[in-house]
């Protein structure tokens, strides 16, 4: 389970480990201790000098934790490169996307345990309820896909077949949402490809693409970027209605 572990790691020693472990993208990488973030993108924050826990998954997305909530109060759901690199005295880790153009900076002050964990996808996980409960959910709360995230349209029908969510993002652009309830496989990646290229063919300008789902299969996932397109991981849903109770034959 444990592949590599560093306890009160140097900045050196940090910076060896991340970007040996980041490289490979064969681990989950922990790292706990004092930082700072800072995020420069579509809008610019900096978090306070904290403790923070920062994950790193093998595909590669990042996520910063604070001792508190559910939520990362920072992520990246992509990333096109992870380095870190020893700045002032300090292991400074930079995790960036190409589009949009966004890049997270966490200065690790005073990093107390770094873990790589040997962790494989043995099973696969399907949310509760139909494709139907979930469109509903999600139309209802498209922050769960972006922030800033408008539907215009559930079941838009195309020369292609039917996006499940026709939105726009906080850039203006159009966005095409696939849904899954289950892992997502090359024809879900495939499906979503079709739909882009037709929307885009209309005219309308830069048209994304983005697949929703609890998980995605590792050649998905690679040809997913390889067309330029996302994903967005949807662990739950909110208010998903109970399941109807059928009368019995006395009622």
């Amino acid at each position: 389970m444990i592949r590599a572990q560093l306890l009160t790691p140097d900045p050196a020693s940090l910076t060896t480990f991340l970007n040996t472990h980041t490289r490979t993208r064969d681990v989950l990488l922990q790292i706990a201790g004092l930082a700072e973030v800072t995020y420069h993108g579509r809008a610019a924050s900096t978090a306070e000098v904290g403790a923070y826990l920062v994950l790193i998954k093998r595909d590669g997305s990042l996520q910063i934790h604070a001792p508190t909530g559910i939520k990362p109060m920072n992520w990246q759901p992509r990333t096109d490169e992870l380095s870190a690199r020893v700045e002032h005295g300090h292991c400074v880790l930079h995790a960036s996307r190409r589009s949009p153009e966004e890049l997270v900076r966490v200065t690790f002050l005073y990093p107390h345990l770094a873990l790589a964990l040997d962790l494989h996808e043995e099973a696969s996980f399907t949310l509760s309820g139909s494709e139907k409960q979930m469109q509903d959910a999600l139309a209802r709360h498209p922050d769960l896909i972006e922030p800033g995230l408008t539907v215009l349209d559930r079941e838009l029908l195309i020369d292609s077949g039917g996006i499940d969510l026709y939105a726009r993002d906080t850039h203006g652009r159009f966005v095409v949402v696939e849904l899954k309830r289950g892992r997502a496989t090359q024809d879900a990646v495939s499906q979503l490809g079709r739909y882009v290229a037709t929307v885009h063919k209309t005219g309308v300008g830069e048209v994304r693409g983005i697949l929703a789902a609890p998980s995605i299969t590792a050649p998905a996932l690679k040809e997913l970027r390889a067309r330029g397109l996302e994903f967005r991981e949807i662990g739950a849903w909110p208010d998903a209605p109970a399941p109807a109770v059928l009368p019995s034959l006395f009622d």
